[in-house]
């Protein structure tokens, strides 16, 4: 058969091994296009991401000659990859995926499936729309992840996690860990509980030091992602991920915990301990726990600080911003007339509740 196998819906679930649960929950939360036995396979060999920004800036320096004398000794599928989209392909795109999220529509194929597409096209995208939500007068908050678990990187040839950023108008406090939202135009909504850091300092340092993301963080609380897909089945790449919003409809954060210095130890110890229950109406939906959001929501913070740097080092992980580090349980489809709760044990956060109208 030629071409990838086909993609997988999130709503697949499988019972498997302890020692094998972070290539499961990975799976479960993603619409990854590699067949289970894959993530199952524990000698599964890590693919070394193509550099891609070598490859743009070789592109750039390459004469109209080299790039006419190179397409004609070249067949289709080869002369695709040095189709990249164009400044306006790229604002075209950006406005196309915000109408359909203002508007609620459907786009029929993902932009992955679009030649010259790829992640850091996704990411001038997601940079594009950061301007139009600006100019419009919302302004960019903070950053949601996506992909946090590492088994997903191996599938997925990704060198680490994928983000996108979230807006004043889509992040909310909940008042005494109770809130309610209502969506004008909602597709096929989805809820996960995360743990959501507020800084106080740039996160810069390395991908594995826990602690100084930690000592950025002026409190951390938990709190509810609301995402929406615009794609059909939930059929995507991380690239449209990016693009996309990241999926983001809405974020609601309970009670803040300040982050002490003198606490920081003790958060080291329960971030990825803990454990999360999810309850729709009263009955237990799905346990997690904190090592799902890369073994601990806090190297999930240091992990995007990093990554951050890496891309836009004149643009790191700020002071001020919000940070929602990625899901705990699977994403759970939900709508109007939905009460969700949360609950936690091993760390000192009170549960929350969100109902949808």
């Amino acid at each position: 058969m030629n071409g990838p196998p086909p993609l997988l819906s999130t709503s697949n679930r499988v019972e498997f091994s302890s020692k094998r649960h972070e290539q499961l929950f990975a799976f479960q939360n993603s619409n990854c296009p590699v067949p289970l036995k894959e993530v199952r396979d524990a000698a599964m060999a890590d693919a070394k991401m193509l550099s891609v920004w070598a490859a743009r800036a070789r592109e750039s320096r390459r004469t109209p000659a080299q790039r006419s004398a190179t397409e004609n000794s070249e067949g289709p599928n080869e002369r695709m990859t040095h189709d990249l989209m164009s400044h306006n392909d790229v604002e075209e795109l950006a406005r196309e995926l915000l109408s359909a999220s203002e508007t609620g529509r459907m786009v029929d194929a993902p932009p992955s499936e679009r030649p010259g597409f790829d992640l850091n096209t996704a990411y001038e995208v997601e940079t594009t729309l950061k301007q139009f939500r600006e100019a419009a007068g919302h302004r960019a908050v903070g950053r949601k992840v996506g992909y946090a678990n590492k088994a997903m990187w191996r599938v997925l040839k990704l060198e680490t996690l994928v983000w996108a950023h979230m807006y004043e108008d889509t992040v909310h406090y909940a008042e005494n860990n109770s809130a309610t939202l209502s969506f004008p135009h909602p597709r096929s909504l989805k809820i996960e509980p995360e743990i959501i850091f507020g800084l106080k300092a740039p996160v810069t340092g390395e991908s594995s030091d826990a602690a100084a993301a930690l000592a950025s963080s002026d409190w951390l609380a938990l709190g509810f992602e609301i995402i929406d897909c615009p794609f059909p089945d939930w059929k995507l790449q991380p690239s449209d991920f990016v693009a996309s919003f990241g999926l983001h409809a809405a974020l609601v954060a309970g009670e803040r915990i300040q982050v002490r210095p003198d606490l920081i130890a003790t958060l080291i110890d329960e971030l990825p301990r803990f454990k999360v229950r999810m309850s729709k109406s009263g009955e237990i939906v799905e346990e997690g726990s904190g090592r799902n959001s890369l073994k601990s929501p806090a190297l999930c913070l240091a992990e995007l600080g990093a990554a951050i740097t890496r891309r836009f080092p004149s643009h790191p992980l700020s002071a001020g911003e919000i940070v929602s580090s990625g899901t705990l349980t699977a994403g759970h489809l939900t709508g109007k007339g939905d009460l969700w709760t949360a609950d936690v044990e091993g760390i000192f956060l009170p549960a929350l509740t969100l109902r949808l109208t």
